[in-house]
């Protein structure tokens, strides 16, 4: 039995004009991007080339004899995401109720609420770990203090989204039935919101891990330190053998946290 597939839709002329003006908009704002870029393309490509026969092939010759060094400034580099990651997981509930819209029952609460999370997500981590380092000094607390709270403005977004997906439901039954307040809470909501958050909170320590290697670049701790002292030596088979344990920590970071994920939600 041959299967009749349904008539494909005439593209009117308009449609098709507005997807081509779209196109050539894009186009035409690449165009003038890099036309107001100052660069001397042949000057850059004689230095990429330069760099690639002088430095690439060091990147590929690890020091291993550096490895002791290199893997506790790793070490150090998850304590960092782990300590920052779970204090704004801590950090981000009260918020996150506060944003929900059904939580509060105030719309001036619940605007104040926004209004934090955007402006907490505003500042880069690189940004909030420079000024940590100038309010607590030069180490790794500066670079937890950076995590927690760039983290915090994130899961505070999402957590709210969470608790404004509810089944309601429930909740009115509880009402309904004499429950109080505390009760609804820990028998009503907290049960359909602890799986998400717990997932969002671990993705968010994913994340995490990425964002403290670079840290220590200015002076927040952990493998970014490393980094920045192997740049200004030249020494780029130390280099390599940092991105080498970089990658590999984060991949089985990855599969471990999704296969975590995938089994609480």
């Amino acid at each position: 039995m041959e299967m009749v597939l349904p008539p494909k839709k005439k593209r009117s002329p308009a449609s098709v004009i507005k997807k081509w003006a779209i196109f050539l908009a894009v186009v035409l704002i690449y165009v003038w991007t890099f036309m107001g870029i100052d660069i001397d393309w042949g000057r850059a490509l004689e230095r990429m080339s330069s760099n690639f026969t002088r430095v690439i092939p060091k990147l590929f010759d690890p020091d291993w004899g550096a490895m002791g060094k290199v893997w506790t400034a790793m070490v150090e580099t998850l304590y960092i995401a782990f300590a920052g990651s779970l204090m704004a997981a801590i950090l981000a509930i009260p918020l996150g109720f506060l944003a929900a819209s059904n939580m509060t029952n105030s719309k001036v609460l619940t605007t104040i609420g926004k209004w934090i999370l955007s402006a907490i997500r505003a500042f880069p981590d690189l940004i909030l770990a420079i000024l940590f380092v100038v309010a607590v000094g030069p180490n790794p607390f500066a670079g937890v203090l950076a995590i927690a709270i760039g983290s915090t403005g994130m899961l505070g977004k999402l957590y709210s989204e969470v608790l404004e997906s509810i089944d309601f439901n429930i909740v009115e039954a509880m009402e309904a039935s004499g429950a109080n307040k505390i009760q609804i809470l820990f028998h009503g909501i907290i049960p359909q919101i602890i799986p998400e958050f717990l997932s969002y909170a671990i993705y968010r320590f994913e994340i995490d891990v990425r964002a403290s290697t670079i840290l220590g670049i200015v002076g927040a701790g952990g493998i970014g330190t490393l980094i920045q002292f192997a740049q200004m030596n030249r020494n780029w088979e130390q280099m390599g053998l940092i991105l080498l344990v970089i990658i590999i920590v984060v991949t089985i970071i990855d599969f471990v946290s999704s296969a975590i994920r995938r089994r609480i939600v």
